[in-house]
């Protein structure tokens, strides 16, 4: 859910201004009002700064010259290194020196490669053989095409023949030169020496430039320390610079928020700091920012709903609805119990961890739990079939999803009966959320269509069963088709032109026709993944146990088979595990949120406080 915040308007002298923004970054919960963009000089000097000191981190992080060529020479030429205080600077200027000289290296390169068929020559006895009145025409020729008589009547040097082409060089007056049978070629700006000679200069201006990053690589944790306060700096800056001014700038005015449930602590803060201050339940037009409270189980999703987009103040929070579905999703996808009781142990390993990866390790946990549940369900623990599997109990196999339904694998129609439901919740959602903030007049063709598709599902359930006579399914479907007709293609837009209406109501049905039978079939992306896995994982156990049945060394033949299982099933976890992110993921942020009309437009609830969290 979205947590209630309660809105602060503060009015203070000026002079005063700096020191109770202080006070604020101590309490670490007041929300104040920040502007979008750097709103002056100043504070653009500031973030450009900052911004540059965490762009240098992240190269410097990067940068990893152990399986360069020239490694050796990097590190030789980086203890010789002098580094400035600027180290900013130091860092980017290395940066562009080594893009600004890699192309030129490369064309240096690529012209020895083209000179090399001429060889080494010196270019100024060139220039003296032409001050004298002769012309050197230089020729480059198929070899099926090359004459040998053509040395009989011109004065010829072959220069190099590899096979398939012929370098030449005549020595005519230019008159004469003119009458050869070919068109010459391009005649080399240099020799190969001089290109080669020009490339090892230019790499060792960046052996130079890449010795300045490495040897840069020893001040991060001096540029993290300053990056964290001019971060600080820049986010208090910001703050004091949304203040309005009034009464010829001697009165300064802030607006912050922060959650209701701390109310009565910050006024009795405030009341000590001495501070006018007037407070009153946030609305959605003040644009609050948005936090999010949910249960320890939905909590480990808000990362998922983060990533979309925050909800506006009015909108609902999708993270407890996500959060099951993702759940839901990502075991499908996976298939395997085995891989289950895999991700639990990596999740608690996680949880030991420190820093970001620590705070994934109850999701990792959750979702591996998730996999074994789903897993035993579609029958398969690291690529072995559970349903066919003699060791397996037979109360444990009828708990399985085997066989066929109406031809088809019951485990896909599960899927897209999952989907037909996850798409059905998502209208529900949308209708109900819809006539909350705009009202039921404005969202009649939303209900419209919800009553049309869930009534329609719902009716067909019905028949198939058998619970209803076919008389009752006939009026049924007539009230539901005049019902839904009327909101569609009539009333969805009250006021409006009905023939406008009608034309509306027609575009919107064929988008809703198309539309919905894509994202229905989405859902078949659970089964496959999961299928895909399952069979992957059997086949990596075919093949240990060919390799074992095929080695007659004792030992050595559970060896194989246990690098095998070990390493097939490692990559095939991984693989699995990318697969069940992404397309969970695509199907809550597209199939889903379109459905539901989720914005995720909110701004993230960002108190004012002097631990800056990257």
């Amino acid at each position: 859910m979205i947590t209630k915040m309660t809105k602060y308007s503060f009015i203070l002298l000026t002079g005063e201004a700096e020191a109770f923004l202080k006070r604020l970054q101590d309490l670490g919960v007041v929300d104040i009002s920040r502007s979008v963009r750097p709103v002056d000089a100043a504070s653009s000097a500031m973030l450009e700064r900052t911004a540059g000191i965490k762009k240098a981190i992240s190269i410097l992080e990067k940068t990893d010259y152990s399986k360069d060529p020239d490694y050796e020479a990097i590190r030789e030429a980086a203890g010789n290194v002098s580094v400035p205080d600027d180290l900013t600077g130091f860092c980017m200027n290395a940066v562009s020196d080594i893009e600004r000289l890699k192309p030129k290296r490369e064309q240096a390169l690529k012209e020895a490669e083209e000179r090399m068929p001429w060889g080494d020559f010196d270019t100024a006895m060139i220039r003296k053989i032409e001050e004298a009145g002769y012309r050197l025409g230089w020729y480059k020729v198929h070899k099926k095409k090359f004459r040998e008589e053509w040395a009989d009547g011109y004065p010829l040097q072959v220069i190099e023949d590899d096979g398939t082409y012929v370098w030449f060089v005549t020595v005519c007056k230019d008159v004469e030169n003119s009458s050869f049978p070919l068109p010459e070629t391009a005649a080399p700006g240099g020799s190969w020496r001089e290109s080669m000679m020009k490339a090892e200069e230019i790499g060792k201006l960046i052996i130079g430039a890449k010795a300045r990053l490495f040897r840069l690589k020893e001040y991060i944790p001096e540029l993290q320390e300053t990056y964290r306060k001019e971060a600080a700096d820049l986010d208090l800056y910001l703050a004091e610079a949304s203040k309005t001014l009034t009464a010829e700038n001697m009165v300064t005015v802030f607006t912050g928020f922060a959650p209701k449930e701390d109310e009565d602590r910050l006024c009795r803060e405030f009341d000590s700091m001495d501070v006018a201050y007037v407070k009153e339940a946030a609305e959605e037009e003040d644009n609050p920012p948005i936090k999010l409270k949910n249960n320890w189980f939905a909590r480990q999703f808000e990362v998922l709903t983060g990533m979309y987009g925050m909800p506006v103040y009015s909108e609902f929070d999708p993270t407890p609805i996500l959060g099951p579905f993702f759940l839901l999703f990502f075991a499908l996808c996976m298939g395997d119990a085995g891989y289950g009781i895999l991700l639990i142990l990596i999740g608690q390993f996680l949880k030991r961890t420190k820093g970001s990866m620590a705070r994934l390790g109850p999701l990792v946990t959750i979702l591996g739990i998730g996999c074994i549940f789903v897993g035993i369900v579609l029958g398969t623990f690291f690529g072995i079939n559970l349903a066919e599997a003699s060791w397996v109990p037979e109360w444990l196999k009828k708990c399985m999803i085997t066989g066929e339904v109406a031809g088809y694998s019951a485990q896909m129609v599960l899927a897209i009966g999952i989907g037909i439901f996850h798409i059905c919740l998502a209208m529900t959602v949308k209708a109900v959320c819809y006539t909350k903030r705009f009202g039921f007049k404005a969202n009649i063709s939303t209900w419209a269509w919800l009553i049309l598709i869930l009534g329609g599902i719902v009716t067909a359930g019905m028949a198939l069963l058998g619970v209803i006579s076919e008389p009752a399914i006939r009026w049924i479907v007539i009230v539901l088709g005049i019902v839904a007709g009327l909101g569609i293609y009539i009333f969805n837009t009250p006021g409006r032109n009905p023939l406008i209406n009608i034309g509306a109501g027609l575009w919107d049905t064929y988008n809703m026709a198309t539309g919905l039978l894509g994202d229905v079939l989405s859902y078949i992306r659970l089964y496959a993944l999961g299928l895909a896995g399952g069979m992957l994982g059997g086949a990596f156990n075919d093949l240990a146990a060919m390799l074992y049945d095929g080695i007659p060394v004792p030992g050595l033949d559970w060896l194989g088979f246990a690098l095998i299982v070990l390493l097939g099933h490692a990559l095939n976890l991984a693989m699995s595990c990318l697969g069940a992110f992404v397309h969970p993921l695509r199907l809550t942020f597209v199939e889903y949120f379109k459905n539901s009309g989720y914005e995720g437009r909110g701004t993230a609830y960002r108190p004012l406080t002097r631990d800056i969290k990257e």
